[in-house]
């Protein structure tokens, strides 16, 4: 049993994408039975992300969003910074 209890708290994030792409699997066969085409681009949309989450815990890959966020201003501003002052204007 305490196999059984280790084995789930050390899985607990991948069993938990798992089980929400299997939710979202469900949900979208669900939706586009009774013709909801947008809720179940929707669901798909989620299962598409669960799927990666599930794939890059297995493979050991961390994703830091607030470091990816950092970065990402830093590169807008400074492209930003870069941009002529009339622009978007027309130029004729």
């Amino acid at each position: 049993m305490a196999t059984l209890t280790t084995g789930i708290v050390l899985m607990r994030w991948q069993l938990t994408s798992a089980l929400l792409m299997f939710i979202a699997s469900t949900l979208n066969i669900q939706l586009r039975k009774f013709d909801h085409g947008v809720m179940a681009f929707f669901a798909s949309g989620i299962g598409i992300a669960a799927s990666c989450w599930f794939a890059t815990g297995l493979l050991g890959v961390s994703i830091n969003f607030p470091l990816i966020w950092v970065h990402l201003k830093d590169l807008l501003i400074e492209s930003m910074n870069n941009m002529p002052p009339e622009w978007p204007a027309m130029m004729a």
